[in-house]
């Protein structure tokens, strides 16, 4: 049986009822969801932005600039329409009331009597997916070595693994690589923002030698954590054997205006986040992201930890017998 990892995931909450937020604040404690809130006015600049999010939980008394909370519902589903909403309604927990094309845009309705209903909603849209601890906890180990390998006098600080159903694209640069086993297929990708990396390059923090950095320098750097990372998780979890019936590919959409990338894929994905500090102390930090969609194929109860790495831990004496 595979032990599964307890993930978080940030859910916007756009409720102006302040006992309705606390209670709404308990459940989100009590469910592995991190609530955040914005004000009124920045509310769409947040739903425009970078801002990693698993759901929505939305009053059906919130105004946003005046627009009321079904028309608001419409502009959300407009710009995020991977993210479920959940509705809070002050009389029942039903959406028949409404046109079928507008009850489209709510995965349920909840009154806060009732809001342990959303539990297995939950299950159903953001941790759909069961991810292993052994592989969670991994990809954060062989990450952080191959960044500490790529980048000298730095700090790399890792924060909690958690799930998002968005499908933003933090930064102007990211690469994209495919994962094939036979308990998983899918893409990893890492992103981050031009000006820090080429900060960190400038300052002689990276193996790249040269007077004018320039976007290519950028580009081999972050292209050589990719290939470490992959390199390392092929060799810790992927077995050398042959894949399993016929393989299916499914088309990658990018819309570089808006940000956005498509797997062809409802499915959650696993997001990791790290931190680069200069120790000099010069320079903005850098901030890189590392997602996981297994959109082709997950088979988590086949996953294991390949017994040769296992092998390398005890010769190297990071592991031993109790």
């Amino acid at each position: 049986m595979v032990e599964a990892a307890q993930l978080v995931s940030k859910v916007l909450v756009l409720d102006d009822d302040p006992a309705a937020t606390q209670r709404i604040k308990a459940f989100c404690d009590d469910n592995n969801l991190v609530g955040v809130k914005t004000q009124s006015a920045s509310v769409m600049s947040v739903l425009r932005s970078n801002v990693d999010l698993g759901a929505i939980f939305l009053s059906e008394t919130y105004r946003n600039d005046g627009e009321d909370a079904l028309a608001f519902a419409r502009e959300i589903h407009t710009i995020r329409p991977e993210l479920p909403v959940f509705l809070r309604r002050e009389a029942f927990s039903r959406l028949d009331d409404l046109s079928e094309r507008d009850q489209t845009l709510f995965s349920k309705a909840y009154t806060l009597n009732d809001i342990e209903a959303l539990v297995p909603v939950l299950s159903e849209t953001i941790f759909s997916l069961v991810y292993p601890n052994g592989l969670v906890r991994g990809i954060t180990e062989i990450t952080k070595a191959a960044l500490e390998s790529q980048f000298k006098g730095v700090e790399v600080h890792t924060e909690a693994p958690y799930i998002v159903r968005d499908r933003i694209i933090f930064g102007e640069l990211f690469t994209l690589i495919p994962l094939e086993s036979n308990w998983c297929r899918g893409y990893m990708m890492l992103q981050t923002e031009e000006k820090p990396l080429i900060g960190f390059v400038e300052r002689d923090k990276t193996h790249i030698v040269t007077d004018a950095v320039n976007f290519r320098d950028i580009n081999h750097v972050l292209g050589e954590v990719t290939n470490l990372v992959w390199g390392s998780f092929k060799n810790r979890y992927i077995a050398f054997e042959p894949l399993e019936g016929r393989q299916s590919q499914v088309p990658i959409i990018v819309n570089h205006l808006h940000r956005y990338i498509s797997f062809g894929s409802e499915d959650p994905q696993l997001c990791f986040k790290y931190m680069l500090t200069d120790t000099d102390g010069g320079g903005p930090s850098l901030v890189i992201y590392q997602r996981f969609v297994f959109n082709l194929s997950w088979a988590p109860e086949k996953f294991k930890e390949n017994e040769a790495v296992a092998e390398d831990l005890f010769d190297s004496g990071e592991l031993e017998l109790f």
